[in-house]
């Protein structure tokens, strides 16, 4: 006879216990931000509002749209320090909802913001040194000492469970108001030791606090003046936090018959095929977009995805699709099979590859661009349950119903609502601070490259 815990578990407990974990940060929403404190503080990643910069001297142009010439509203703000910088940094996207701009350049805009942390600066440069210290220790051998212990990195990189590898962030990614109010900071998984482990093995952690709460205090004080961003468009603010994305282990590997269809498994090497054109084809149906919807599927709530040096995830199979994932043969080739007698000629199926190559390089210093993160469709509904007044709805006459009728079917550009699928963004490999002329600023606000798979 089974006992009582036996009965109780089930299918879906068990494939909860199964799930890998990803190297994509999923951004979801965390309810109003209605501190004051925290909407002029940069460290506060969020949805809507009006932008917490670095600097005092951001054009305000930055936000406008290429098209109407319009100030946008902000989508989001993310605090993205990267590890072992010395320079507090966020990203900023701004996008246009008249719908007149909807499919055109320059209606979705992202900016870089960095500002030179001295204090973070002397905190890195001090732990270097301890850290070269502590090497120089390990690999010194002493007397009866194991083998197998010597020449041990105590600060070497790890992976996550599930094979997941470390994001490149620091631990200060997606700061939430409950981190903020506790004065504590989830560590992600995937380093060795902290910097404030580094402090504490020499005991000297009375001294000096963590590198984390320095840059929040920092940052505290980046507020906005009395300018035109103050009274800019913009939805009502909200938090944004970050969860691990956990998705179902890999199905079995095709066999010779399903065509080469890849399978969605949240593999991102970089030598991973996305797809086979012939599979895409037969049945006449977007499977690009099967996948987007099946991936995101996996948490609904999800408006980014982070994964800096990663693969984005493909809306559709559009021109974007098609350049992000150039085929594998520039021209149709063919193969040859031979059955009895004779030659059945067949083309061959074209497989996709993520083709860093295709995105163009940084304008301002010649690097590369890689690939950062995406805002994902729940983003919309978001900002437009943000930006319900609320307003009592009235019963329409018989010729206002009628007008509305034709004014949809002329189409209305000044109407709202925006009609992408996702928003690509790739940033700078090198994080440069390369302004006009080719000169090095001490603090750097930059463009970045946005790519939009519209929703057709």
């Amino acid at each position: 006879m089974t006992s009582s815990a036996t009965e109780e578990w089930s299918d879906e407990d068990e494939d909860q216990l199964s799930r890998i974990e990803t190297s994509v940060l999923l951004g979801i929403p965390d309810g109003p931000v209605e501190s004051s404190s925290d909407l002029k503080d940069a460290a506060v990643s969020r949805i809507g509002g009006v932008p917490a910069l670095l600097s005092h001297k951001v054009p305000f142009d930055s936000s406008h749209c290429h098209h109407c010439k319009s100030p946008m509203e902000l989508l989001v703000q993310l605090w993205a320090p990267l590890e072992d910088s010395p320079y507090d940094r966020s990203m900023y996207v701004w996008g246009c909802a008249k719908n007149g701009c909807q499919r055109k350049s320059g209606s979705v805009r992202a900016w870089r913001g960095l500002r030179y942390n001295e204090d973070y600066a002397s905190k890195l440069k001090r732990n270097l040194s301890l850290k070269r210290g502590h090497e120089q220790a390990q690999s010194t051998p002493y007397e009866g000492s194991d083998p197998a212990h010597q020449n041990v990195n105590p600060f070497s990189m790890i992976t996550t469970m599930g094979g997941a590898p470390h994001t490149g962030l620091g631990s200060e990614m997606f700061i939430s108001a409950s981190s903020l109010a506790s004065g504590t900071i989830m560590q992600p998984q995937g380093t060795a030791h902290t910097e404030e482990d580094v402090e504490n093995d020499d005991g000297d952690n009375a001294s000096t606090s963590s590198s984390v709460s320095s840059i929040v205090v920092a940052l505290a004080t980046a507020t906005l003046t009395d300018s035109s961003w103050q009274f800019s468009p913009s939805y009502r603010p909200q938090y944004l936090s970050t969860i691990s994305e956990y998705l179902p282990p890999p199905k079995q590997p095709p066999t010779m018959n399903t065509a080469g269809a890849a399978v969605d498994d949240g593999d991102t090497q970089k030598g991973h095929p996305w797809a086979t054109e012939k599979y895409e084809n037969s049945m006449r149906t977007d499977h690009v977009f099967d996948r987007f919807v099946e991936r995101a599927a996996h948490e609904p709530q999800q408006c980014v995805r982070y994964d800096l040096g990663g693969i984005p995830l493909p809306f559709a199979s559009d021109h974007i699709y098609k350049q992000l994932f150039p085929s594998s043969l520039d021209n149709p080739g063919f193969s040859t099979t031979v059955t009895k007698a004779e030659f059945n000629v067949q083309p061959q199926a074209p497989r996709r590859w993520y083709g860093e190559t295709s995105i163009p390089a940084c304008p301002y210093c010649g690097s590369r661009r890689i690939f950062e993160f995406q805002l994902m469709p729940n983003l919309i509904n978001i900002l437009s349950e943000s930006s319900n007044t609320g307003t009592e709805v009235v019963t329409a006459t018989e010729e206002q119903r009628k007008a509305e009728v034709e004014r949809l079917l002329k189409g209305n550009p000044d109407g709202r609502g925006m009609e992408w699928g996702t928003v690509l963004v790739f940033s700078c490999e090198k994080d440069c601070r390369l302004g006009p002329g080719n000169k090095e600023k001490q603090d750097a606000w930059n463009e970045e490259l946005v790519l939009v798979h519209w929703d057709d």
